[in-house]
């Protein structure tokens, strides 16, 4: 009875084995099966995302044509629409941007060639068709005709390397565009009625305020407030902010208001206007947010919602774009390890922009008197606070100077104003060396 027990016993035990192992080999092929599935779907969202990135209007053109009739100022009267149409080099000057790999080969040689009329409306008609505008989108009737525009992402958040000409190259994502004017281009509207009425206000008001952002800003904020002018009368108009280097910080935008992909919904929604569902019960506030409140923008809800289902695949690739590093002869290399030290140290830089993200680790926010500024813009946000900007990829933005209003021309004037604020202390020759780190970035 006991032998038998034994070999029982014995028995069970081998079965035991085998079956843990067929059941850690069933677990390791699940395991290697979901593996395989999150690099798909990597993939597949990374794909998605950059296409949604530089092509997706959301249904914008039933703003920018439909109600601004901006496409009706591209071609002019010659072609059906108003006033002179707008050229190339029209379209380049107020920082519009041409892709080359949207090109067809004979385009590009007629370009070369000095063959393409620049100062003729139907060369843009043709870019348009090309889809070589970025971040502009034309759409044409059965009869070849501009029906209507809409914008893209893109149109804010990438510029071209100018590899082939001046606005002419290959695309930069991310990137802001320092030379979009884009109070320029709203401009060439021949009816701003609807602004006119949001903001309530007259068209000569309007065309005013939007024209006095000047290149490379915009005001997301005066649609919200009305506040078109800061308290020493220039424009409430901040820089267009890079869409780069953006992984691991906590919140979008120079004053917070939320996520990456909090923003893209708003931005979508509110600033490009295209059809999608938006909330936010924060904009109900009507001291505020009077216009926002009014036309109750934080519950903004469309049937024909083009954005909610692409915000995921746009958050996954925005977040994949690295901020780009500064070239090797830009800057001093043994100035910056210098300045490095300085960074860490004396210059107490790194107890709020932490290495590596160069911004803080959580709620990266501050009081202006904190940072020793106004609070007029970040009075005009949610938690009345500034953001603490990433500093990667500094070098790629300094078109307009730092600061969200680009109040410090440069970075020397940066440090400069931490150096007085803080009393660092820092004598010439270490302010240098911090600037040539920050310029390494």
């Amino acid at each position: 009875m006991i032998r038998k027990r034994t070999l029982l016993a014995a028995t069970l035990c081998v079965s035991a084995v085998a079956l843990s192992g067929t059941f850690a080999s069933g677990k390791d092929r699940l395991v290697e099966l979901f593996d395989k599935i999150i690099h798909s779907n990597s993939s597949r969202e990374l794909s998605e995302g950059q296409k949604i990135f530089r092509y997706d209007t959301f249904g914008s053109e039933a703003f920018w044509g439909g109600k601004l009739r901006i496409h009706d100022a591209i071609k002019g009267e010659k072609n059906g629409g108003v006033g002179p149409g707008v050229s190339p080099r029209t379209a380049l000057s107020v920082g519009l941007k041409v892709d080359v790999d949207s090109l067809s080969k004979d385009v590009l040689d007629a370009i070369a060639q000095g063959k393409v009329d620049l100062d003729d409306p139907n060369t843009s008609l043709l870019l348009l068709k090309e889809d070589a505008i970025i971040g502009l989108k034309g759409f044409f009737n059965q009869n070849g005709q501009l029906s209507s525009v809409g914008i893209q992402c893109a149109f804010c958040h990438s510029t071209v390397d100018n590899s082939f000409a001046p606005g002419l190259g290959h695309r930069l994502d991310g990137w802001p565009n320092r030379d979009l004017n884009v109070g320029a281009i709203v401009n060439l509207s021949p009816d701003l009625s609807v602004v006119n009425d949001l903001l309530g206000v007259d068209d000569a008001t309007t065309r005013k305020v939007i024209l006095d952002w000047g290149p490379g800003k915009f005001d997301a904020e005066l649609f919200l407030d009305g506040k078109a002018y800061r308290p020493d009368g220039k424009t409430a108009a901040t820089l267009i902010p890079p869409a780069f280097g953006l992984a691991g910080v906590n919140l979008h935008t120079y004053t917070g208001w939320g996520s990456v992909t909090y923003w893209n919904a708003f931005v979508a929604n509110l600033e490009m206007h295209g059809q999608g569902n938006f909330f936010d019960p924060r904009l109900d506030d009507p001291v505020k947010f009077p216009i926002a409140a009014r036309a109750k923008m934080g519950h903004t809800q469309s049937s024909n919602d083009q954005i909610t289902s692409k915000l995921a695949a746009l958050h996954y690739y925005q977040l994949s774009i690295p901020a780009p590093a500064a070239p090797t002869n830009s800057y001093d290399q043994i100035m910056a390890g210098r300045g490095q030290l300085l960074f860490n140290e004396k210059a107490k830089c790194a107890t709020c922009h932490t290495p590596p993200l160069y911004t803080e680790p959580g709620w990266d926010m501050h009081k202006g008197e904190e940072i020793g500024i106004d609070e007029f813009q970040a009075l005009r946000s949610p938690d009345e606070r500034y953001r603490t900007t990433p500093l990667k990829g500094l070098w790629a933005h300094a078109k307009g100077g730092y600061y969200h209003d680009g109040r410090f021309a440069d970075l020397p004037a940066v440090v400069d104003h931490y150096n007085n604020h803080f009393s660092l202390g820092l004598l010439d020759n270490e302010k240098a060396d911090l600037v040539e780190f920050l310029k390494s970035l």
